[in-house]
């Protein structure tokens, strides 16, 4: 099948992803062929098992340096994408640098290391739900007082992050996230970022600490490691953006669904149906990663309805069009519904990508929604809840409440 000669324009800012997806699955039942920000296409598959086929296929690569030849050929190197694939990491490897630099880091999340985490996770939640708790109007920014604070210091107590870097830190993750950043914008972010993490592996191969930078450093500076400098800070850069912000979304998500379907929120807080079953149903029907770029084409690939992705072509792992796919979750794939039998979901991904941190994530939320709705049986929404300015990260830049 030939590719349309136009795309459709994705709107950068995310402003209506669901009803977008709703429109492209409509007129393209595996794939629709998109136009990013900066005149990039890709396609997006609409499809679940479209999506879930090409997160698993060896024909598909994440290394823009071998398989994007745009990229290869010096397009796009001043766009905002450069944030995004114009890293050296495990998030943009291929075959046998992925599974070098994913070997690096997999020890430091796996589910044992962090059920460890839970006492410091729950020391934590309680403190912001104290500070929350002596707002003097009884009102709060659920986001900024306590889904994103919470995710925030466990990741940097876990990398020994300083706290004076902190808020730097976080306002770069955010703007990365922002996909309506001009290229000069996303120019100044990249380079503050290695600046910020430049400074931070200098302090620590100073003056090491007890922490998982200090880790990678030693592994770094060990000869046989293979670690390049280069791949030493995009790794932290990676652990700490994605260690963060996703869990931001996701608790920021869950908690609105709960408070929008109060039915369910007193179905769960009875104990009839598990905290874990609201975790899942958000990360289906809202997952904190809408749309991920990118992945390439190694090959071409034909899918099921005649579709041709042509070697070299981009591809955007649309994760919320798969979760609210209807042909695999049923015609009511768009209703919030914490008791539905099939919650199987892709928003951590699959395959050798599969994300690394998805234990820590549900942990957080398994500890931060209960706490929350226990310490505030009353909470309610108040107006004036803005969703992220992206297509990338789903989820809320400010979600005001009231405590009672």
């Amino acid at each position: 099948m030939t590719a349309p000669v136009t795309p459709t324009v994705l709107d950068p800012a995310g402003r209506d992803l669901h009803a977008e997806n709703d429109r492209l699955r409509a007129a393209h039942p595996c794939a629709a062929l998109l136009e990013l920000p900066g005149g990039i296409r890709a396609w997006a598959p609409t499809s679940y098992d479209v999506l879930k086929g090409l997160l698993a296929d060896a024909r598909v690569s994440k290394d823009p340096d071998q398989h994007w030849p745009e990229w290869i050929a010096g397009e796009h190197r001043q766009s905002w994408i450069v944030n995004w694939v114009g890293v050296s990491n495990m998030f943009n490897a291929y075959g046998a640098d992925h599974r070098r630099l994913r070997t690096l880091i997999a020890p430091a999340f796996t589910k044992r290391r962090t059920d460890v985490l839970r006492p410091r996770i729950e020391q934590i939640a309680g403190e912001l739900l104290d500070a929350m708790a002596a707002a003097p109007d009884g009102r709060a920014d659920l986001r900024s007082a306590y889904a994103h604070p919470l995710p925030m210091q466990v990741i940097c107590e876990l990398f020994g992050v300083p706290e004076a870097q902190r808020a730097d830190a976080a306002r770069l993750v955010a703007g990365i996230m922002d996909t309506t950043v001009t290229p000069e914008q996303a120019q100044a972010i990249l380079q503050e970022v290695h600046q910020l993490l430049g400074a931070l592996v200098e302090a620590k191969r100073a003056q090491p600490g007890d922490d998982l930078t200090s880790a990678l450093i030693a592994t770094r500076d060990d000869a046989g490691s293979g670690l390049t400098e280069q791949e030493l800070i995009d790794t932290l850069l990676l652990v700490i953006g994605a260690g963060h912000e996703t869990t931001v979304n996701l608790v920021g998500n869950a908690a609105h669904a709960l408070l929008t379907h109060p039915d369910q929120l007193a179905r769960v807080r009875s104990g009839e149906i598990p905290w874990s079953e609201v975790i899942e149903e958000t990360l289906r029907w809202a997952p904190s990663i809408a749309n991920l770029p990118l992945r390439y084409a190694v090959e071409d690939i034909d899918l099921p309805d005649g579709t041709r992705i042509a070697a070299g072509e981009a591809i955007l792992a649309s994760y919320a069009a798969a979760g609210r796919d209807p042909r695999r979750h049923g015609p009511d794939a768009d209703r919030f519904d914490i008791a539905r039998a099939d919650k199987e979901h892709l928003a951590f991904g699959h395959g050798v990508h599969f994300c690394l941190g998805a234990p820590l994530a549900r942990l957080e939320a398994a500890i931060a929604l209960p706490a929350l709705f226990d310490r505030f049986p009353g909470l309610a929404l108040e107006d004036g809840a803005t969703h992220v300015e992206s297509f990338i990260g789903y989820g809320y830049g400010s979600l005001p409440v009231r405590l009672k």
